[in-house]
């Protein structure tokens, strides 16, 4: 795989099992990538080893004054030359290469579960972990998946070394065969120490950043209360904490790097007096020892790997964890079958769990007292359950469970427009151009949402685009725009979509009373035939509905048209008319002899 081949056709399935399986995972989705870095990095790493031996042969050359091999040991010391330039170079571009390349599958494989789950992924993890994963994360997962054939080829290139020692020099070999391995395994010890210091440093960290974020959005209210010396003296404390837990696994980290030049160093220094009493025996030769000495010195370079393997495994595993936790995360708990594929889903959409009932080819609104409820009712609506235990509960549509379609049939049988919707920056088109039945004409769409103002303001901005507001450009999240324009435009892109179930959560709750009447109307004009779920509580929508459910603690308690409701439901009454309960008591009291007029004055006080 090259970078120019990006992005994959298909990241794969990962085994999302534990940090570690799926770091082995990537590495082995990479296979090719890291035989290329393995074989690269045994010819830059025999190439340095090989550099003793050619001073070796030349120093006893020029002892034992033969020509011909101090010219062979110069065609030695060239070919070690030109094997480390082209091992260095190939490595690096191979090395970068894995590391980009596994960043960009795992930022695929996240990017597909964003989409695969929608607005349920913030509900189930913090929208701040899915960012951190999705930056800082990719980056260290990328870095051990490019160090772990560069640590082969080290690994590899040492075992070489030392049996080639001991094939050339026994006496010295063995003493080289020996230390090498204790050098290696001498850090071993100290790593898991080393990572739990570096797990409570970024703990520490995660958590003085959420204090920050926190503290930065709420910075309007704390001064409005006088409070942001309370919160700076916090984040002056918990960035104290994250200071120490820094210089706490510095400390461990410098020791590792310590030992790995100290016992090479005290390799050194006994084969040094070693050798030297061998020479001084005439056991070994002058350019015996130089070699031996020379490939000693240089198992620094290789045994630097180890160190940075250790490192890259402990950031990355924990990195690696909370990806496989995002990873891990399925829209729903049951199994699709193997006829999903061709079931059909049409009719009635039905809630087990409220007990709520939309008929299709119906405009049906829901009354919720709490709006998180609402907002979880919207989301089971559309196919996304955000507990785990209402995935044993799946919404039935036309009988058929939507968790048990497939992902693209569920979303273009029912879509789900939430209270705050995002728009995309592009032009109006851009916006508008989405999947669809071809049924409703954008121009019909914007004219339901009540968006005339809200295309003389893109007329007005346009630049180039000859007063065309569709050729406007809109800001990142509409932000040029007021909140009821944006509001407006959402709900004009989910109406040019024309699924089969279009449900809105509070799609009104940002305009003014005569434009919600207004938009109300045109969401029932143009939704005529289709089965349409709002939950709202504003009476100008809630009287243009064919049926309101009102689900109360969690269940649907009672059905009817929003002026029956009205005269019969004290709790229906309490959440659209926000009446206290006095008030409700009262009006219980004169609703038993109320005729229609009085009825209709009492709605038109309501609206």
């Amino acid at each position: 795989m090259q970078i120019r081949d990006l992005p994959y056709a298909d990241p794969g399935a990962p085994d999302v099992r534990s940090g570690t399986r799926f770091l082995l995972w990537l590495g082995r989705n990479q296979l090719g990538g890291q035989v290329k870095a393995l074989l690269w990095g045994l010819l830059l790493q025999l190439g340095i080893a090989g550099l003793p031996l050619g001073v070796g042969v030349a120093v006893q050359a020029v002892v034992d004054r033969d020509g011909g091999r101090l010219a062979l040991a110069a065609g030695l010391l060239v070919g070690c030359g030109l094997a480390i330039a082209v091992g260095d170079t190939m490595l690096h571009r191979v090395a970068v290469t894995n590391w980009i390349t596994a960043a960009a599958r795992v930022q695929q494989l996240l990017s597909r579960k964003t989409a695969e789950l929608g607005s349920v992924l913030t509900r189930r993890v913090a929208a701040g972990e899915v960012v951190s994963v999705s930056t800082g994360d990719v980056e260290k997962i990328g870095w051990f998946v490019e160090a772990l054939s560069r640590f082969a080829a080290a690994a590899l290139s040492l075992l070489i070394v030392c049996v080639a020692l001991v094939v050339y020099q026994p006496a010295l070999g063995i003493v080289v065969a020996i230390g090498v391995p204790v050098l290696a395994l001498a850090v071993l010890p100290l790593l898991p120490r080393a990572t739990r210091r570096a797990d409570v440093q970024r703990e520490k960290a995660g958590k003085a950043t959420e204090l920050a974020s926190d503290t930065v959005a709420g910075l309007r209210v704390l001064r409005g209360i006088g409070g942001e010396e309370l919160f700076l003296g916090r984040y002056r404390a918990a960035s104290q904490e994250v200071r120490k837990a820094a210089v706490h696994s510095a400390r461990m980290w410098a020791l590792i790097a310590a030992i790995q030049v100290l016992l090479p160093g005290v390799l050194l220094i006994v084969v040094v007096a070693y050798g030297a009493r061998l020479a001084l025996d005439g056991r070994i030769t002058v350019g015996e020892l130089v070699t031996v000495y020379g490939a000693v010195a240089l198992t620094h370079h290789p045994m630097r790997n180890f160190e940075e393997i250790a490192m890259a495994f402990s950031f990355s595993r924990p990195s690696a964890k909370r990806a496989a936790r995002v990873l891990a995360l399925t829209r729903t708990t049951t199994t699709t079958d193997a006829a999903g594929e061709e079931r059909e889903a049409t009719g009635d959409l039905y809630d087990p769990l409220t007990g709520l009932v939309a008929p299709a080819g119906r405009f049906t609104a829901v009354v919720c007292g709490d709006p998180d409820v609402a907002g979880r009712l919207a989301d089971r609506l559309g196919g996304h359950p955000t507990e785990p235990a209402e995935g044993h509960t799946s919404v039935l549509l036309g009988g058929v469970p939507l968790d048990e379609l497939p992902l693209a049939a569920a979303r273009t049988a029912v879509l789900v427009q939430d209270k705050d919707p995002v728009l995309l920056s592009g032009t109006l088109r851009e916006l508008l151009d989405v999947p669809s039945s071809g049924a409703v004409r954008a121009e019909d769409a914007l004219a339901a949402a009540q968006c005339g103002d809200v295309l003389d303001a893109l007329a007005q901005a346009s630049v180039d685009t000859d007063g065309d507001p569709m050729r406007t450009r809109i800001t990142e999240r509409g932000r040029s725009l007021s909140g009821g324009q944006r509001q407006r435009l959402a709900l004009a892109r989910s109406l040019v979509t024309d699924p089969e179930v279009l449900v809105l959560d509070e799609p009104t709750s940002a305009v003014d009373s005569h434009t919600e009447s207004r938009v109300a109307d045109g969401i029932a004009r143009l939704r005529e035939g289709g089965t349409t779920v709002v939950l709202a509580s504003s009476p100008l929508l809630l009287d243009r509905a064919d049926r309101v459910v009102l689900v109360h603690d969690g269940q649907a308690v009672a059905v009817g048209t929003h002026r029956e409701l009205l005269a019969k439901e004290p709790r229906y009454r309490a959440v659209v008319t926000r009446e206290t309960d006095e008030e409700l008591a009262a009006a219980g009291s004169r609703l038993h002899g109320i005729d229609t007029d009085e009825l209709d004055a009492l709605e038109g006080e309501t609206a």
